[in-house]
């Protein structure tokens, strides 16, 4: 899980080429801080990403809680990091300026903290039902997850609108199901667990009681 090193990063410079378009001044402000803190890492990593991925074995058994803070804004590469970011760039647009800032940087908060533990209990349930102990092994970095759980946000304050998924137009309702799938297909080797974390949470907050609890912390 160790970067490439000596290369240029085409991914980064083509994420920053994407925002130098939208234009700094048209992104909202919860959304420019997530982009320059991913952007920022990938350069300045905290630890190498074997110490700040998140797993059942380190997040759970280890109690290494950290990783639950660092794990969705490392990157793996810079083309991890590039899809990522594009699509939090234009999600974060959408979302933030329909839940406000503040508000939005809160759900990007809870959101990075709760995946991370929805993808540990997922694991957990894979090791007990295929008994295979080598998904508590399973470590996992980047906001894809968060990414998951806000294109649900999304749809649910977007109804009624078509996605297409591999040139299939699919109802938004549904999109992130399929994306799912599609995903995994495509790149056996991305985190099923992980996106499915993240649309697990989306719907707790859309279905759930999530939304309602968060309120009920923030005061409101």
């Amino acid at each position: 899980m160790q970067r490439r090193q000596g290369r240029v990063n085409a991914g980064l410079l083509l994420l920053l080429y994407q925002i130098s378009q939208v234009g700094l001044q048209n992104i909202p402000s919860v959304t420019l801080g997530v982009l320059a803190l991913n952007i920022f890492l990938f350069l300045n990593p905290v630890r190498p990403l074997p110490e700040v991925c998140i797993s059942v074995n380190e997040g759970f058994y280890r109690r290494n809680w950290q990783r639950l803070l660092l794990s969705p804004f490392h990157h793996a590469d810079d083309w991890h990091l590039y899809y990522n970011m594009v699509s939090m760039l234009w999600k974060g647009i959408m979302l933030e300026k329909k839940l406000k800032s503040v508000w939005f940087a809160y759900i990007i908060a809870v959101f990075s903290v709760l995946i991370g533990v929805v993808y540990m209990v997922l694991e957990f349930m894979l090791v007990k039902i295929l008994d295979d102990p080598s998904y508590e092994m399973t470590c996992a970095v980047g906001f894809s997850g968060v990414l998951f759980a806000l294109k649900v946000l999304n749809n649910h304050y977007n109804p009624g609108r078509v996605s297409s998924v591999l040139g299939l137009q699919i109802s938004s309702k549904y999109a992130c199901w399929v994306e799912l799938v599609a995903i995994h297909l495509i790149s056996p080797g991305t985190s099923f667990a992980g996106h499915l974390a993240g649309i697990l949470v989306g719907l707790m907050y859309t279905m759930g009681p999530l939304k309602k609890i968060m309120k009920a912390c923030a005061g409101i």
